[in-house]
């Protein structure tokens, strides 16, 4: 592998779907996009017109996929052939699947002896998506869930593969639709110090690989979808 050849991942989140909408657990399971969902992808693609990707790729969830068919043909690149990779899918739940959010969220604080997530969170130091994938992983006697560690395997092996397919084409911009927890263990793994507690719909974080090393940029950033929305004549 060349490591001399840059590459730029535009790392996004999916539009809001049916269950994010109504704060519902969404990993394997999947709903398509909500109204708004689509327009904010539509946003989006605006606001990388210009971009000119190398490639494009999207978890093989219909609501990444939906999103960036959109996004492609937004911004003008609805040439390339958008494949679609598991091992970027969202970390599944397995029984906790559609389950309220604040649901799981509360007993993840009352396993570790705390009464709401947010006290948890301001008495520990520990990366907060492990925090909740482990303690998931311990509860669910169904074997459907992954620990923090295998995760991490998975999305690792995956911008391996972006990588290796990228680096072939002689680096440049590429486009990736995800899912929030992969994109926050995604920054863990790379940049912990710039890691966010919420990664918004179809924000764009840039994970940049030249010389041989990754970095972090801009995570979470909604200037694209705000472009995006300028262009269209919008506020």
């Amino acid at each position: 592998m060349d490591s001399s050849s840059r590459v730029v991942i535009y790392l996004t989140r999916h539009g809001k779907t049916i269950l994010n909408t109504l704060d519902r657990v969404q990993g394997w399971a999947d709903s398509p996009l909500t109204e708004e969902g689509a327009l904010v992808a539509h946003d989006l693609g605006r606001g990388l017109k210009g971009t000119h990707f190398v490639a494009a790729y999207a978890s093989d969830r219909g609501r990444a996929i939906e999103t960036a068919r959109i996004v492609m043909q937004e911004s003008d690149n609805q040439h390339l052939k958008l494949a679609k990779l598991a091992e970027i899918r969202e970390f599944g739940f397995g029984k906790f699947e559609g389950e309220y959010n604040q649901t799981v969220l509360k007993m993840v604080a009352n396993e570790h002896g705390f009464d709401s997530i947010e006290s948890y969170y301001d008495k520990t130091t520990e990366n907060d998506s492990n925090i909740v994938i482990d303690t998931v992983n311990r509860l669910d006697e169904t074997g459907m869930t992954e620990n923090s560690t295998i995760f991490e395997e998975r999305l690792t092996a995956g911008l391996d593969e972006i990588l290796a397919d990228v680096t072939k084409l002689g680096g440049g911009d590429v486009l990736v639709v995800a899912h929030g927890m992969v994109i926050h263990r995604i920054i863990e793994m790379i940049d912990p110090s710039q890691n966010l507690r919420i990664i918004e719909n179809a924000s764009v974080t840039k994970v940049i690989f030249e010389n041989g090393a990754y970095s972090i940029e801009e995570p979470g950033n909604m200037f694209y979808v705000e472009a995006g929305k300028q262009a269209q004549g919008g506020v």
